[in-house]
């Protein structure tokens, strides 16, 4: 993928864990996904001048309906740019694959600049925990050996649904990337990727393993309270991140969350 202006950093935004549902009307918990997935539509629309990308790390429905696929992928075209997206634990990969006018967003690598987004599978159907399957794990082996060997390439960003280090808050324990070591091993051992996304756990988190920047982004609807033992929603809005990947390897990210506007959220349930 070539830009027009390369001297500028690559403008990335990420959305994930939307929870569409067919009826555009339902509800999470007492939350319209709907509803919130376009109040941060609008915030995008408000702020990004020049996006690049756009990757949507999962979850993108609730029920897994063709409908909320496709209101996710029109709700697209109205940014003038690329994206990609990739299943979640609620998601079916074979609906979105068969998706025809939308083919081009399971691409599962990207080439722009002198960076290279490497997007994984880790759904398992019918279960809440992700793992990444022979094929996906060779996937990534072989596109970080493969970028390695690549004079054009100098960057990876690699993105999957699920959380592939611990989350913040006890229930979590059993909802992550369950061979986390096996992924995280190979990304070890590649000093060419600069940074692992994800979602799944609906927090914001930016920190740092082993040199490498490790980012979770808000969801577009609920949000879960980090540090606590038992199922709790957070108060904290829906929310998108952006990056901007510079030619040298920095990473510039922030989170936008949609202000001026109250959710109804149900915060007394205990799981969903």
């Amino acid at each position: 993928m070539t830009r027009e202006n390369a001297e500028a950093p690559v403008r990335v935004v990420q959305l994930t864990d939307t929870h569409l549902f067919r009826d555009p009307g339902a509800a999470l918990l007492k939350l319209n996904t709907q509803d919130s997935f376009e109040k941060v539509m609008d915030l995008i629309g408000a702020n990004e001048t020049a996006i690049d990308l756009v990757l949507a790390t999962g979850d993108i429905a609730q029920d897994a309906s063709r409908e909320a696929y496709l209101r996710f992928g029109d709700a697209m075209r109205a940014i003038d740019a690329p994206f990609y997206w990739i299943p979640g634990n609620h998601d079916r990969r074979r609906v979105m694959e068969n998706l025809e006018h939308y083919q081009q967003a399971f691409h599962n690598l990207a080439e722009i600049d002198n960076w290279q987004v490497i997007m994984l599978d880790s759904s398992v159907a019918g279960e809440v925990h992700g793992h990444l399957g022979e094929r996906e794990m060779a996937h990534l082996e072989n596109s970080l050996a493969a970028a390695t060997a690549n004079p054009a390439i100098d960057h990876v960003l690699v993105c999957l649904h699920h959380n592939p280090v611990p989350g913040s808050a006890g229930w979590m324990n059993d909802i992550g990337l369950h061979n986390d070591e096996d992924f995280l091993s190979v990304i070890d051992r590649f000093g060419i990727v600069r940074a692992v996304v994800y979602g799944h756990i609906h927090q914001e988190l930016d920190f740092e393993r082993k040199g490498i920047r490790y980012f979770c982004t808000p969801s577009t609807c609920i949000q879960f309270r980090p540090d606590v033992m038992d199922f709790t929603l957070d108060e904290l809005n829906p929310a998108y991140r952006w990056f901007n990947l510079h030619r040298d390897g920095r990473i510039e990210s922030g989170v936008e969350r949609v202000t001026g506007h109250v959710f109804e959220v149900d915060h007394s349930s205990t799981g969903y």
